[in-house]
């Protein structure tokens, strides 16, 4: 026996011997084993199924959700004659156009993705009918005695009457005519099917309900998914027909099983509704209940946080630890012939309280009113969305050159008042009217003050420091945790959520200053609680003995200038909270803050060789708000 052999049988004599097997078992043949039962064949369904999700190819569009033309009566009376909405659609593409008050050439710095003109239902395209002599408007009484009015140079009480009959909810009847609503309406419709461009440029059809009960701003931006094909089935909803948001969210409801069309609609400028935006109790005074929280967010799951009439997100009475929340606070309603003495602040009026609040109703009733996404918007009326600080063109046509921006545009709000802002940031598979619309859905949208700052926000349970260095950070986002907009359930045993940020500056603009964290949370006694996080610096800046992170600035006030010496062009940071609590719900927001630069006031103000007003501040710290991400316990 060869040295082989003997090998293999001592090999096989180890092998039976370890068996715990008779040797008769290890000597005798066995017979050859069973084949497995056959696996059952997997379908290609099945298979999809099981497959982990392909992370989501989205690009970032930048839009205007809230843009006024010449065919909302405020902005025509307070001298926007021309820019209709084919203008704001030229404007918005990156086409000259020629501004409506000073008539200069006038041409936006960087186009935009989308924009829903969103005129005013209420007298929607009535003054230009008026004066344009069409005999729908100008041959009913009321529109003879405008038109007598106007030839006396009397288009302030025009103006005093109109917006009189909105906040009262007296229209006249001759000029609230379904004729003349669906005659307007055909042309807005028009003119956004003639502009929407699948894949380059989505022009979407909406409009204003603009209910004001006493001053009070609860109006809402309504947008539609669909073509006119489903908007000649109905007419604009105004406020005249309810300043309830209850039935306005009704009519949504019952003319969306109708026609087949899909709605939004966005709350904005909440900062001067007068403690109504956000309540506690319905329009008839009784407690919120799952039931309406449940509509409300079927139909407004996203608001306007920052917009040309201020800002919205906090007020420095109801954040005071917060160092930055007295930003464009602005002080004035819109009632007129009303007191325009600055409201108190009132956590009804802004979306952080709002967001808190919405924990303490979840809480009681099972169902979060308040749950909402976050965009910005101009609600211009010049028919040009301008968000940009050093190429503005006002609130309203009236106050859009340095000269007449002292002009009254409501007692006593004047064009000193007003910043350049904002823009909504929309994460979409495609520029078309279905993928933004849905994004707007899904709340993966965010806000700026006008600035194109680019930031990605995702939270889980396994972000770490590795992930920074990743070369699809977005991919990593999807694949370990949720982005902005979306819940984080139950965390598995009490680990503390982690969170993926990052941000890049604007191209055009300033460097970014930091990136914040701002936490809302529910504590064991229910009470409602928020903290602000700096959770990344530039210049590699840290908080110090004071407990401050300060603020440089390089903006020249002689000049209105500024440089990029400090900041830095990108942040990333992976986060953990530290005082998390499995059992309490809470939600989480990034807020980004630019160096500072000058504001639109400061550029005017050095053009006409003055000092700059007292009231607002020469400088801005421009900023992105993302949409929140929700902690929710099982």
């Amino acid at each position: 026996m060869n040295l082989a052999e003997a090998m293999v049988r001592s090999f096989h004599r180890g092998i039976c011997a370890a068996l715990i097997l008779s040797v008769a078992a290890c000597s005798e043949p066995q017979p050859p084993p069973e084949p497995p039962p056959a696996e059952p064949e997997t379908t290609a369904e099945e298979a999809a199924a099981e497959a982990p999700p392909p992370t989501p190819a989205r690009t970032l569009y930048w839009g205007d959700t809230h843009l006024h033309t010449s065919y909302s009566p405020d902005a025509y009376l307070l001298r926007n004659h021309t820019a209709d909405p084919e203008t704001a659609y030229r404007y918005a593409k990156g086409v000259p156009v020629i501004h409506p008050f000073h008539r200069a050439r006038i041409q936006i710095d960087t186009p935009l993705d989308f924009l829903v003109v969103s005129d005013h239902a209420e007298f929607m395209g009535v003054i230009p009918m008026l004066l344009q002599g069409d005999p729908l408007v100008a041959n009913t009484e009321t529109g003879q005695r405008y038109r007598a009015m106007f030839a006396e140079d009397r288009v302030a009480d025009v103006f005093a009457e109109l917006i009189g009959m909105i906040n009262t909810l007296e229209p006249a009847a001759d000029l609230n005519s379904p004729e003349i609503n669906r005659t307007v309406w055909n042309r807005i419709m028009e003119a956004a099917d003639a502009n929407n461009e699948p894949g380059e440029f989505t022009a979407f059809m909406g409009w204003e309900w603009s209910s004001t009960p006493g001053g009070a701003n609860l109006h809402r931006v309504i947008i539609m998914r669909d073509g006119k094909e489903q908007g000649e089935q109905f007419i604009p909803y105004s406020s005249f027909d309810s300043a309830r948001p209850e039935d306005l969210w009704n009519w949504l409801d019952v003319t969306s099983e109708a026609t087949g069309a899909h709605f939004l609609a966005i709350p904005h400028n909440s900062n001067i509704s007068k403690g109504l935006m956000f309540p506690l109790e319905d329009s008839d005074g009784n407690p919120i209940t799952a039931e309406y929280a449940e509509t409300r967010m079927r139909w407004e799951p996203i608001v306007e946080i920052t917009q040309i009439k201020g800002d919205s997100e906090t007020h420095p009475d109801l954040s005071s630890t917060d160092e930055f929340a007295d930003f464009e606070t602005y002080e004035h309603i819109i009632a007129v012939g009303e007191s325009f003495a600055t409201p108190d602040a009132d956590r009804s009026d802004y979306v952080r309280p709002a967001l808190e609040r919405g924990l303490t109703i979840a809480a009681e009733t099972g169902a979060n009113p308040y749950k909402f996404g976050l965009i910005g918007s101009t609600d211009s009326h010049t028919g040009m969305s301008s968000a940009e600080e050093d190429n503005f063109h006002g609130k309203m046509a009236l106050d859009s050159t340095p000269e007449t921006k002292s002009d009254v545009i409501i007692d006593p709000a004047t064009g000193w008042d007003m910043s350049a802002a904002g823009l909504a940031a929309v994460w979409a598979e495609e520029n078309t009217r279905a993928a933004i619309f849905d994004a707007l859905e899904r709340k993966e949208v965010y806000a700026t003050t006008g600035p194109r700052i680019r930031v990605r926000f995702f939270a889980g349970w396994g972000f770490n420091e590795t992930d920074l260095a990743a070369t699809d950070m977005a991919a990593v986002g999807y694949a370990k945790g949720v982005p902005m907009g979306a819940n984080l359930v139950d965390a598995p045993m009490g680990k503390p959520p982690t969170f993926l940020v990052t941000a890049v500056k604007d191209p055009k603009e300033a460097n970014l200053d930091r990136i914040q964290i701002i936490k809302g949370w529910l504590d064991a006694k229910g009470k409602e609680q928020e903290r602000i996080y700096d959770i990344a610096a530039s210049d590699g800046r840290t908080r110090g003995p004071t407990g401050l992170l300060p603020v440089g600035n390089t903006v020249d006030l002689g000049t209105a200038s500024y440089t990029n010496t400090i900041g830095n062009t990108e942040l990333i940071a992976v986060w953990s909270d530290p005082e998390f609590d499995s059992a309490l719900p809470a939600f989480y927001y990034v807020r980004v803050l630019q160096i500072p630069t000058p504001r639109n006031s400061l550029y005017d103000s050095v053009a006409l060789g003055i000092d700059h007003p007292e009231g607002h501040s020469p400088t801005i710290q421009e900023r992105a708000y993302t949409s929140p991400i929700w902690y929710l316990p099982k």
